[in-house]
Order: structure tokens, then C-alpha cells, then sequence
């Protein structure tokens, strides 16, 4: 007899809605579906963890008597034209619960190797000078104008940040898919990024499906999270105006930190084309175009309506030519998983320290071949 598990109808509806999947799509793999919610007709125990794999979601939570309720782990400070969101996505669950496992396996390394905390995380509050934060942020992070006039393009300075970020103690993670699973697309318009703060393992992720253009101001904005000794959950970008206190100084910080107003002001010429000038300063600050935008706002040349309407013109000329390429898959996996993490994971774990079965998880990765390659490719192996 095949085996019919006592199933609520409730939470075969739940996890279907929760998976924010086509209806189609998964009516087309569970033909009965619709049948089962009804109660008209009952799932086979295999049926059932088919039905958990599509939706990602927990099989347990299909025997509770009643869908749970679940929350982010983190404090959320996403909005919608100012009103907080729904139901966080199992994509966007299973990112914080695995950048969560990385930064406790982090912070037990970092204990036993004797690392120092940070100062930096939890060294200022809202109440801080934007312009003072800033400096020091660029300050500790070493990137600063100087630093960045070497780099050919702004796409250049965002990877010359993101090392930065790493060299001084903060996990940088920047991935687009849920660990290696390019099934499952993160959405930029559920979020953009998460600060976790630790004085020893302080952690970043920024949502590489996000345009490049856009990550930049990201992770200082999340950054600023850390400064602040904050975890947050935002989605944050040059364009938002945020209404929460917290969010509108993280913004300031980020923009000032990018493109200090001082300076600035003493570059931005009055009356001149908007987009020329656009292109040109954003080639002196080796930032995004969206960035300066924000800034010329900020610095009073642009009215609000005016930098609306730039702004949205800017970003739709960016999407049309801001695709990425697969790359190299070593690079792209050291960026998904961060390097400062990756390189002692998989130091700790060729040393014995660490099981292969708990590294290969937290990475992503399935073959002993990829994990030495990526150890090589990172100077580890």
C-alpha cells in the first residue's frame, strides 16, 4: 500500500505560496496539486518531499499541524514607498541562515588563531557626523579618491573596495544565487544586501543580481550598518529616500563616504549637460553614474524631480548594457563565498581542523577537485 501521510491542506497551500513560484510551473510538475489543497485527494510520503524540494521548503514544516510563521533573523529595514514588506522569500531565508553558518565557523577561527575584534564595529552612533564617519571609514578601508585614481573604470574601484573591505577584517560576500544554485536567482527588488555585525567576524553580502552599478553604493551602505554595530536587512540604493532615521544616515554615509560633498562641490559644473557631466565626474570619482547622480542632487544643482527623472533614465541605460559574463568560475565562487572566509575554510580544513563534508557545504561545492582548485586558485592549496 502506498503511504498517504496525514498532510493539512493549509500547508501545502503555504508552501506553494511561500515559494513565490508560477502556479504553472509547479501544476505542471504536480498535475494534483490543486486537488490536494482541496483536500479532494492526498500526497504519497514521496510526493510530499518532492512537493518540499520544489517549494524549498523544510519538509518538517509540512507535518506541522499549522503553517509557521517566519521571520527574517535579522532586523529588516526593507520598505515599499515606505511600508515594510511580507514574507521574506526561502531565497532570501536560506542566504542569511548560510552567511549565518559562515560567520559562526568565522568566528570560532578567528578566536582560536588569537585575531583581534574590530574597533570599528560598533565605534559610532546616528548621532555621529556623517562627514567625520565617512572620513574615517575611507580612513580604515585605505579607499579612498587617492587609491582609486588608479583604476582604469568605476567597475575596477568596486573590486579594489570589496578587497579593501576584505583586508580589513570584514567577510565580503557578493553573490546573485542562493550558494551555487543558479536556479535560484536572488531578487534585488526583495533586497539589495545585509550587514551582520561581530567584532570578530563582521559580515557583508551584497546581492550580485543587483547591477553592478548598484553594488557599490551597497556595500558602503551596509558598511555604515557595521560602524554602527547594527545587522540589518535593506535595499537601499543612490535613488531611495528612505524615511527611516537609521536608513537616511546609512544613505548619507554611503554617499558621503563615495563622493565626499566638499570635494564635490569644488568639481560639479553649473549648467552644463547633465549626462556629460555625469560621465565626467563619475570618471573622477570612480563611482557609478547613479552615485554622482545622487550626489549633484545632494549638492542642491539637481531638483528633486530633475534627478527622478535622470536618474531613471540613467539606470534603464545601465540595464541595457550591464550583463555580465559567467567568468571564471574560481573568481566568481571566491566573490559568492568571500575570500578572507574561503581562504581559512579551506586552510583550516586541508590542516584537519575542519571536516570536508561541513567546508563543501558552506561553500556550495559537491567535488573534492573544485575545493583544491579553489584553494589554489586562492594561494591556500
Amino acid at each position: 500500500m502506498t503511504t498517504r501521510p496525514a498532510i493539512s491542506p493549509a500547508l501545502l497551500g503555504w508552501a506553494r505560496e511561500r515559494s513565490r513560484l508560477p502556479p504553472a510551473t509547479l501544476a505542471h510538475r504536480f498535475p494534483k496539486l490543486a486537488d490536494w489543497e482541496r483536500g479532494d485527494a492526498h500526497p504519497t510520503l514521496k510526493q510530499v518531499e518532492a512537493l518540499a524540494r520544489a517549494t524549498h521548503t523544510p519538509v518538517g514544516y509540512l507535518f506541522l499541524p499549522q503553517p509557521p510563521v517566519e521571520t527574517l533573523p535579522l532586523p529588516d529595514f526593507r520598505t515599499i514607498r515606505n511600508a515594510p514588506l511580507g514574507r521574506p522569500s526561502p531565497d532570501l531565508l536560506d542566504t542569511v541562515y548560510s552567511c549565518q553558518e559562515r560567520q559562526a565557523w568565522y568566528r570560532d577561527f578567528a578566536q582560536s588563531v588569537g585575531e583581534e575584534p574590530r574597533p570599528f564595529v560598533g565605534s559610532v552612533t546616528t548621532h555621529a557626523r556623517v562627514e567625520e564617519v565617512a572620513a574615517t571609514m575611507r580612513q580604515t578601508l585605505g579607499f579612498d579618491l587617492d587609491a582609486r585614481r588608479d583604476c582604469p573604470t568605476w567597475a575596477d574601484a568596486l573590486r579594489l573596495f570589496i578587497a579593501d573591505a576584505d583586508a580589513a577584517g570584514v567577510l565580503v560576500m557578493c553573490n546573485g544565487v542562493v550558494l551555487n544554485n543558479n536556479r535560484r536567482k536572488l531578487d534585488p527588488e526583495e533586497f539589495r544586501g545585509f550587514a551582520i555585525a561581530d567584532a570578530l567576524a563582521p559580515l557583508v553580502f551584497v546581492n550580485g543580481a543587483d547591477t553592478k552599478s548598484a553594488q557599490m553604493f551597497t556595500l558602503a551602505h551596509e558598511l555604515a550598518h557595521l560602524w554602527l554595530g547594527q545587522s540589518a536587512v535593506s535595499d537601499a540604493t543612490a535613488r531611495v529616500m528612505p524615511d527611516q532615521d537609521t536608513e537616511i544616515w546609512c544613505n548619507q554615509v554611503a554617499a558621503e563616504f563615495l563622493v565626499p560633498m566638499d570635494i564635490l562641490r569644488a568639481e560639479v559644473r553649473k549648467g552644463a549637460a547633465v549626462q556629460d557631466e555625469t560621465n565626467r565626474l563619475a570618471r573622477r570619482f570612480k563611482v557609478s553614474t547613479l552615485v554622482i547622480l545622487r550626489r549633484v542632487h545632494d549638492a542642491g544643482v539637481l531638483s528633486k524631480a530633475a534627478y527622478f527623472r535622470a536618474y531613471d533614465e540613467e539606470l534603464s541605460r545601465l540595464l541595457s548594457i550591464d550583463r555580465g559574463s559567467g567568468g571564471n568560475f574560481y573568481l566568481t565562487q571566491a566573490a559568492r563565498a568571500g575570500k578572507r572566509f574561503s581562504r581559512a575554510l579551506i586552510a583550516s580544513t586541508l590542516e584537519g581542523q575542519t571536516l570536508f563534508r561541513d567546508a563543501f557545504r558552506m561553500l556550495g561545492i559537491s567535488k573534492s577537485e573544485t575545493f583544491q582548485e579553489l584553494g589554489k586558485s586562492l594561494g591556500v592549496a
